[in-house]
């Protein structure tokens, strides 16, 4: 089982031209994967979490972080969440574990994976948890591992609403951290209040026809009490798609109903709009006025000074670790995860948090130098760029194929030189093979 997580990548590496990886073999790729989640001596373990120790991940992450960092770079806000991944297996020595599984394989062990991510959208660290550690639980301790690893001084948290439990907010507090929270509108009586306050929203980004511009958005502060504030954020067009789906599914509900409310009971889309009747089930009416008031809205708190449109904002770049989440589980082909031991696990993920790192380098210098380019014909197109060694009155050469589309872009963008269409080989005998760039 363990060779179908590398294995694939010892005969990628056939397949393409990478100076120095002719004599790596597939214990090679094993070995160099454990190491990389190794677990650092007694005297190295200063700011490790109650869940994990430090290993030799961590070390690369902070010189990474420290080639970055120049006199105003710096961590004063940090996106941080979690995901599950599961395992095909036990999970490693302590890390597989069952929990709430966001992959919907509550029958499969688990880990936690969190990633850290800086205002610019870099990614900074990535945390492996076993996989019964609760969302809420992990927030505090990754910040005060963040402050020992990357010397940092003050920080202002952006997590999703999943992350947050009335104490894990008083541990932040009491810290005296800056935040900016997502509140869930429905479980806590006070952001029902903060909902149904009556107040004017200000306009940030406008309806637009366009499907390129950014989604509309409207914002509105609230104080409770005078010492806790909220913001209240509207989306019109995900009002709109919100208040078309609940009549679809109401529409559906009142017609199932005349047919009998026995099978309704068990389907969530119909379960949350009714209640029980003298006799039989019918459609709660208050229910379904009360869930309107929640269209295209979230709620968020804070106790920094920021205006209240840079507070929406700042979060809706919370959105990027999902990207970021997605990446790893699609793009990456991080799942499944068959290692036996933890130290490949670890290694296993931080691989692909390396790919991420180097993939947003390079959309960022991409960005830079032409907005145009897409990051689909930029993956299609260098994989199309392959070179052929080749004979010519017994001397062996390499024949390196033209440079389609994107490819001299990015070649020019990233400082480096396409090789020559035609240069010497050298081996001493020519296969015939042919490989990528």
């Amino acid at each position: 089982m363990l060779r179908a997580v590398i294995g694939p990548a010892e005969k990628w590496k056939e397949d393409y031209a990478i100076e120095g990886t002719a004599e790596l073999s597939l214990h090679h790729l094993y070995r160099a994967m454990a190491w990389l989640g190794e677990v650092l001596p007694k005297n190295q373990q200063s700011g490790a979490t109650p869940f994990v120790p430090r290993t030799t991940k961590d070390i690369i992450e902070e010189e990474l972080f420290a080639q970055r960092r120049d006199l105003f770079s710096g961590l004063d806000l940090v996106f941080f969440d979690t995901t599950s991944l599961y395992f095909h297996g036990e999970g490693g020595e302590s890390i597989g574990k069952r929990g709430h599984s966001k992959d919907h394989r509550p029958d499969l062990k688990q880990m936690v994976v969190g990633i850290v991510l800086d205002q610019k959208g870099n990614p900074v660290c990535s945390e492996i948890w076993p996989g019964n550690t609760a969302d809420v639980k992990s927030l505090v301790p990754i910040v005060e591992r963040l402050k020992t690893r990357f010397q940092i001084g003050a920080v202002c948290i952006v997590a999703d609403r999943g992350m947050i439990s009335a104490k894990t907010l008083t541990e932040v507090e009491k810290r005296k951290w800056n935040y900016i929270l997502g509140v869930r509108m429905r479980s806590s009586t006070e952001a029902k209040q903060v909902v149904a306050r009556a107040g004017r929203y200000a306009v940030v980004r406008p309806t637009s026809d366009d499907p390129k511009d950014p989604s509309p958005l409207k914002v509105k502060e609230v104080w409770v009490e005078g010492k806790r504030r909220y913001i209240v954020c509207v989306n019109e067009d995900q009002a709109a798609k919100d208040r078309h789906d609940r009549e679809a599914v109401t529409a559906a509900l009142r017609d199932a109903l005349k047919r009998g409310d026995k099978s309704l009971v068990g389907n969530k889309g119909f379960r949350k709009f009714l209640c029980g009747g003298s006799k039989t089930f019918v459609v709660d009416d208050d229910k379904i006025q009360e869930e309107a008031r929640y269209d295209g809205k979230w709620v968020l708190t804070t106790n920094t000074d920021l205006p209240v449109a840079e507070v929406a904002l700042k979060y809706k770049q919370l959105w990027m670790v999902e990207d970021v989440f997605r990446s790893m589980k699609s793009l990456l082909d991080t799942r499944p995860i068959f290692h036996k031991c933890d130290e490949t696990i670890r290694g296993h993920v931080f691989c692909s948090f390396l790919a991420l790192l180097l993939r947003k380098e390079l959309q960022d210098r991409l960005a830079s130098k032409d907005g145009r380019l897409e990051w689909a014909d930029v993956i299609r197109d260098l994989d199309n760029l392959v070179e052929m060694e080749i004979a010519i009155d017994g001397k062996g050469y390499v024949f390196r194929g033209p440079a389609k589309r994107s490819v001299g872009k990015v070649f020019q963008f990233c400082g480096v030189a396409l090789p020559p269409m035609l240069r010497p080989s050298s081996a001493s005998k020519v296969s015939g093979e042919d490989g990528r760039a």
